[in-house]
């Protein structure tokens, strides 16, 4: 692949948003980029109402029903407007809105404790981690709500960007694992025209991503990996090979945890310059 400017690295797959932090998200055709990323991405999340932490799916035992609901929003999120309610579906097909005073009841139901739904990010937020084993690099991380971006419940970066070059070659290194695009949780997918190529991204750090006409992204790290990938979620069973695929065959440096070596996939990416973006755009490294 060539990294001089203005090549063509590929085209615009899928666009993924999250509302609710941790809870299985919705694919767009098109949608807006702020500096704070895909509009109305990780707004929501779930609070332990007892520690005031942040529910994540990093815990598993604790928070692994995050992954079991599905979060979309009512009507799309528009510039310079009020926050639209989410609707809910629950593990057990329940639905419920935001908007609704029971929401919060329903959602202490499945987590078994007391939870509030939220868009209000404390001021130093705190995220627990649960240490599984040496594979996950979330144990040498430690509590990530440091990293997490100003007003917003997103873990650090605006922007995930995966390519399926990279999703190819880990089918390739594990065919017994479903590499699916969701174990991941990215914003941006990038299918390549290369074919299976080894983490291209990696290349990517420190450059910047041109997005058809308007979108520019700056990379600035790979992206660490953690249990999140194993876990059974929707219809793709818990795999830990998915993340043993992964630590054997790309430990990389990660700039934002001092040069640290962990496993990585995808790319973490700031906005140089917002505007829509839209499947089947243009995608372009300078």
């Amino acid at each position: 692949m060539s990294n001089s400017p203005s090549t063509d690295t590929g085209s615009v797959l899928s666009l993924w948003r999250y509302p609710v932090k941790s809870m299985l998200g919705e694919e767009l055709q098109a949608t807006h980029v702020t500096d704070g990323g895909l509009l109305g991405d990780r707004e929501y999340a779930v609070m332990d109402q007892a520690t005031g932490k942040v529910g994540s799916a990093k815990y598993p035992r604790k928070w692994g029903a995050l992954l079991g609901c599905h979060a979309s929003f009512l009507e799309p999120p528009r510039l310079g407007a009020q926050l639209p309610a989410v609707r809910i579906t629950l593990p057990d097909g329940t639905t419920v809105t935001s908007a609704q005073e029971h929401v919060h009841t329903l959602l202490s139901r499945v987590f078994e404790r007391d939870v509030a739904l939220t868009t209000t990010r404390p001021e130093s937020p705190s995220v627990e981690v649960e240490r599984l084993d040496t594979l996950d690099p979330a144990e040498a991380i430690g509590d990530v709500g440091k990293f997490m971006m100003p007003g917003k419940f997103s873990d650090y970066a605006a922007v995930h960007v995966l390519t399926t070059a990279t999703l190819d070659c880990l089918r390739a290194l594990y065919p017994p694992g479903c590499f699916d695009v969701r174990r991941f949780r990215p914003n941006i997918v990038v299918e390549s025209p290369f074919g299976p190529q080894a983490f291209v991204e990696n290349a990517w750090v420190g450059r910047t991503l041109a997005i058809g006409t308007e979108v520019r992204l700056r990379i600035t790290d790979p992206m660490p990996r953690c249990v999140i990938t194993t876990l059974a979620q929707g219809d793709l069973p818990r795999d830990l090979g998915i993340l043993k695929t992964v630590t054997e065959h790309n430990q990389v440096s990660i700039p934002v945890l001092g040069g640290a070596a962990r496993p990585g996939v995808g790319v973490c990416a700031f906005v140089l310059q917002g505007g829509t973006i839209r499947r089947g755009d243009p995608v372009r490294i300078a």
